[in-house]
């Protein structure tokens, strides 16, 4: 069961009334329900951020580190024991405007963990100011009169790295949602699954949209499938979250091909 998972005590969830970051989680749990990971097997590594506060909830193992640094940590704890079942959980300033160049290095090596990119469009703990993935156009508190620049697609910079599995969906379309993560935390090599869920509270607020209701429809106008976005130029997709599944393939992951280097020097002493 999902509660199996979770620290029932500890609730109500920390989270401003309107934020996907519960839907996430609850997203998680039941994948990892499904799959019959053992809660001594498992372990939740989180970093600074609204996002990060997640591993507060979770019976399971759990590693809170520094900002923009959980996929390091990650990858030590997985190449340590690769056994371990490890889900990386980053914000954007976690995961791409701090942490990006461990992000690209973890999907060039493919190691073998799921990381959960929560994209709340800037940085909501903080007092909202803007990330790297914040849209042009924006008003945020270090963007008071519109954001300049053009936000990270993270799932591009992703792919384009060597990722054997990424993925973008939103907390809109929570069934499209469970079935990404779903796939995500089964697949043998590094998942990244971008998830888009503006901050309610600050990029909400800042740019015009009320209430949690209307940043469902926002993000709902904004969405743009795979296969749709196929007849669509270039311009028209940066405005725009184009969901589904980007790549999927099988790699032999870190720890087998490390493992595998280290029996054959034996063999050779």
């Amino acid at each position: 069961m999902i509660r199996d998972y979770l620290l029932v005590e500890k609730l109500p969830l920390f989270w401003c009334a309107g934020c996907g970051d519960g839907v996430v989680l609850q997203s998680i749990m039941r994948s990892i329900d499904k799959l019959g990971w053992k809660k001594e097997e498992t372990v939740f590594v989180t970093g600074i951020g609204c996002w990060g506060k997640a591993d507060d909830y979770v019976t399971t193992n759990s590693f809170h580190g520094t900002h923009g640094r959980a996929i390091p940590y990650s990858t030590g704890i997985k190449l340590a024991n690769p056994d371990l079942h490890v889900l990386t959980l980053m914000g954007d300033g976690d995961g791409i405007t701090i942490g990006g160049n461990h992000l690209i290095h973890a999907a060039r090596r493919n190691v073998d963990i799921t990381a959960i990119m929560v994209n709340n469009l800037n940085y909501g703990m903080t007092g909202g100011q803007y990330s790297g993935t914040t849209p042009k156009g924006s008003v945020t508190k270090t963007s008071p009169y519109g954001h300049v620049e053009y936000g990270f697609d993270v799932c591009d910079v992703v792919r384009a790295s060597g990722g054997s599995f990424v993925a973008r969906a939103t907390v809109y379309d929570v069934v499209q949602l469970n079935k990404i993560i779903d796939q995500a935390v089964a697949h043998k090599g590094f998942s990244f699954v971008e998830v888009i869920a503006p901050c309610p509270t600050q990029f909400g607020r800042m740019n015009g949209i009320k209430n949690a209701p209307e940043m469902l429809k926002w993000i709902k106008e904004r969405t743009v499938p795979i296969a749709k976005a196929k007849d669509m130029d270039y311009e028209e997709l940066r405005t725009k979250f184009v969901t589904g599944v980007f790549v999927d393939r099988e790699q032999e992951d870190y720890s087998t091909s490390y493992k595998r280097l280290i029996e054959s020097l034996k063999g050779e002493n």
